[in-house]
């Protein structure tokens, strides 16, 4: 019996030893996680900043200063060993970031978490993010000194990854059990089409054409319009356009293809979105040049965001950079400033193709054409190998088909997107860095196609403009509405409009450009554009407030970042508290109508106005709109400002009766149907969770790129704001970067962010940068004129050649 024990004992003592180390679906191997000398404990220290670091292939000794707030100033004599340093400072810092979301980029979720990853692996290699990712690599590798500077970059990275060892990788390698793999440029590459995709604009073909399909073209046309009246364009109205020579591509008159499609892959958050304006010298009360930028995007941890500083004795920038990406993107140097919003325009054309019997070809101009084949092998963590072929076609990949979210046997739906044209994205962030004036900020965006962009601009000799820049196909008239027959010719995109022609304006008469992804210019623009989605509430209330006096300082630009005015909801709610029925109100009906009667409209933290009108819009809007729930068919109703217009103006309309009831509805009706959905909602919640403070009712939260993993997150972010709002801050998305530049010489410049410089959940730089965002605060930015300037400097480290 002895004996038995011993082997028994021996057994278990060994089962617990595997059960330890070994990982276990999605739990981590809890030994190795919690061993005390390379676990979990191993990442609590803070990031050293200071000291000597040898790094290979540097030309020169470069000089890295630390502030306060943990923001790197890189001071290098030339640009190679800029970039290298940034490569290697910025894995310091977020290496298990910038890396994962190039997993996620490349659709390899699954070699980390599993086969629960494999739908979004395939629907990513679908969209054909390798692909695009590997033909921008190809444009880069055109231009020498571009992919010099990122080869650069990359040995950075990958400098700091040969000095790691198990012990100390990011937390999140531990937790998963996978190590960092060398950096390569293709990563680079695949960082840009991450944000190209999250940024990627309208993409409602598919959609549209259901709706067609359904309600006619005259209900179509109703329900979206090309245009909103209401909305100020980005470029003023009264530019003169008579400089465009070359005409619109002409109308072939084609018919769209009236076929259905039960589900659609996923799409960027349509509330991404970004505010940027810029004053010019005579509108401020400092005679300079004033600008903003708050790009709206997913409130993550580690933050998008990575502040520095990039010096070499030739140029002198700073300001947010992203984590995989040379340069930085939204910041300022000693001349310029710029920063960018989405301009949503429509780059996606979805077309129907016709294959042969066995799928080698595919029907082009009357005859057949050879398709091309793309295996992608997505490697699934302890499974096999799994194997999707993705056809392309000449428009691009075939996303829909047999074998993905389509049963048709011989045709399939492809995807032409700029974002898979050859482009040089780099460049124009290299070339902005160091650019001294207007016509260098022009050259700079010339490299960039996708994905389109505001980029708002102002210098020290006072100039400010805005260019809607990217690489625009001239379409037809109602080109990219709907899905295209992709055998004809006259559907393909015939040319793109050349890059001069781009809508843009320079020192505009008001005084102000402004951007806040509204539609770009009116319908004098001589090409087409057409509303697919463009957001119709914040420009109002920014250009308002520019129109509002004369002069403007930098408190000014903190009180419109900050600004919680509701317009969305005060151009509809005192109309539908005017025409509703009250007599038969319960008594928690009445309570909350006296709250919304009260409301001035502002979603600030302690107001229970915004939580009401957060419950009652969507039930109303779904309560109109109930003829879009069609089954088995990718269908979106009408935008917000659309829906609110016939609301108010079309109440007898056919689409306010709600199909399931007897009784003919109309608005008035819907009103007071959908508010008392949203009292019962109310108090639902309330009973659950307390009071009804618009701060507790939003809850918004900044959460791990992990899933929102709760411990690397932080929750109940005390902020107001909302959708729609020039405080777009909703629940899990907002202003990322707001940044502040007055063009003195040198410029002096504020910025905060919600999150921290740190990618390491154990370092007090993770998240210290969220309570004052979250209160309106900013921080000043140390911009150091060169590497002697000592002042607000907490740490130096010595970059040096390996010897």
């Amino acid at each position: 019996m002895k004996y038995f024990k011993l082997i028994l004992s021996f057994i278990l003592t060994i089962a617990i030893f595997y059960a330890l180390n070994t990982k276990f679906g999605t739990i981590p191997p809890i030994g190795k996680f919690l061993n005390p000398y390379s676990g979990v404990w191993q990442n609590e220290n803070d990031e050293s900043i200071a000291g000597e670091i040898s790094i290979p292939n540097l030309k020169d000794k470069v000089t890295v200063h630390y502030d306060a707030q943990l923001i790197p100033h890189v001071f290098a004599q030339n640009e190679l060993d800029l970039y290298r340093a940034q490569g290697y400072i910025t894995a310091k810092h977020r290496l298990w970031q910038m890396e994962f979301q190039t997993y996620a980029a490349a659709g390899r979720l699954s070699e980390l978490i599993g086969e629960k990853a494999l739908n979004y692996d395939r629907q990513e290699r679908r969209r054909g993010m390798v692909y695009g990712a590997e033909q921008s690599l190809k444009k880069m590798s055109e231009d020498e000194n571009t992919m010099a500077l990122i080869q650069a970059y990359s040995e950075g990275v990958n400098s700091y990854i040969n000095q790691l060892n198990p012990n100390n990788y990011p937390v999140e390698y531990k937790l998963l059990d996978y190590k960092p793999e060398p950096w390569t440029p293709k990563k680079s590459a695949l960082l840009l089409m991450y944000m190209t995709k999250m940024l990627a604009g309208g993409d409602e073909d598919i959609e549209n054409t259901n709706a067609l399909r359904l309600f006619g073209k005259e209900r179509f046309d109703l329900l979206f319009p090309d245009f909103f009246d209401i909305t100020e364009p980005i470029i003023p109205k009264e530019t003169d356009w008579s400089f465009i020579d070359v005409p619109q591509t002409p109308n072939p008159n084609t018919l769209p293809v009236l076929d259905s499609i039960a589900e659609t892959i996923d799409k960027p958050d349509p509330n991404y979105g970004s505010n940027n304006w810029a004053v010019s010298g005579k509108k401020s009360n400092s005679g300079h040049a004033i600008l903003a930028n708050d790009p709206h995007l997913g409130l993550n941890l580690p933050s998008i965001w990575f502040v520095m500083q990039l010096s070499t004795p030739n140029h002198n920038a700073f300001g947010a950079t992203l984590p995989g990406a040379l340069a930085v993107i939204s910041g300022f140097n000693e001349h310029i400033s710029w920063g960018e919003t989405n301009a949503t325009r429509d780059v996606i054309d979805w077309y129907k193709i016709e294959f042969n019997d066995d799928r080698t070809q595919y029907k082009f101009d009357n005859q057949w054409k050879d398709i091309s084949v793309r295996v992608e092998e997505i490697k699934i963590k302890g499974k096999e190998t799994y194997k999707d072929s993705v056809l392309y076609t000449h428009h691009g990949p075939v996303v829909y088909d047999k074998n993905f979210k389509s049963d048709n046997e011989l045709s399939g739906y492809a995807m032409q997107w700029t974002g898979h044209i050859p482009s040089n994205g780099q460049k124009t962030f290299t070339e902005m860095n160091k650019a001294k004036n207007y016509d260098d900020y022009v050259n700079a965006l010339k490299s960039w196609v996708a994905p389109a962009q505001n980029f708002v601009f102002a210098s020290t000799e006072g100039d400010i403009a805005i260019w809607v820049q990217g690489l625009f196909p001239n379409k037809w008239e109602g080109q990219g509405k709907f899905v295209m027959d992709g055998s004809k010719p006259e559907n393909d995109w015939q040319s793109f409009i050349p890059q001069q022609f781009n809508a843009h304006t320079k020192n505009p008469e008001r005084g102000f450009v402004s951007s806040a992804n509204q539609t770009p210019v009116d319908e004098n623009y001589p090409f087409f554009v057409f509303n697919d989605g463009y957001e119709t509430y914040r420009n109002r209330v920014i250009n308002d407030f520019f129109n509002s006096k004369d002069k403007f300082n930098v408190k000014d630009f903190k009180d419109l970042h900050n600004n919680n005015y509701n317009l969305k909801a005060a151009e509809l709610m005192p109309y539908m508290l005017e025409k509703m029925n009250t007599s038969n109100f319960t008594k928690e009906e009445k309570e909350i109508y006296d709250i919304a009667k009260k409301w001035k409209y502002n979603n600030d933290m302690t107001e229970i106005g915004p939580s009401i009108w957060s419950a009652w819009w969507p039930i109303l809007s779904h309560m109109v709109w109930d003829e879009f729930d069609v089954k088995d068919t990718a269908i979106e109703p009408p935008f917000t400002y659309q829906t609110i217009y016939l609301l108010k103006n079309n109440g007898d309309d056919d689409f306010m009766d709600i199909i399931e009831t007897p009784e003919k509805e109309t608005a008035k009706d819907l009103f007071n149907l959908s508010f008392s959905k949203a009292v019962t909602k109310l108090n639902n919640w309330k009973t659950k969770n307390g009071d009804l403070a618009w701060v507790n009712y939003k809850g918004t939260f900044a959460g791990h790129l992990l899933q929102a993993l709760p411990a690397f997150s932080r929750f109940d972010i005390p902020i107001g704001g909302g959708k729609n709002i020039v405080n777009a801050t909703s629940e899990n998305w907002g202003p990322s970067w707001r940044m502040i530049v007055e063009m003195t010489s040198p410029p002096t410049a504020l910025g905060i962010y919600p999150g921290g410089q740190s990618g390491n959940p154990g370092s007090k730089y993770y998240d210290n940068f969220i309570d004052d965002w979250a209160a309106g605060n900013y921080h000043s930015l140390n911009f150091l004129e060169n590497d002697t300037t000592t002042e607000a400097v907490i740490g130096t480290q010595t970059l040096t050649p390996s010897k």
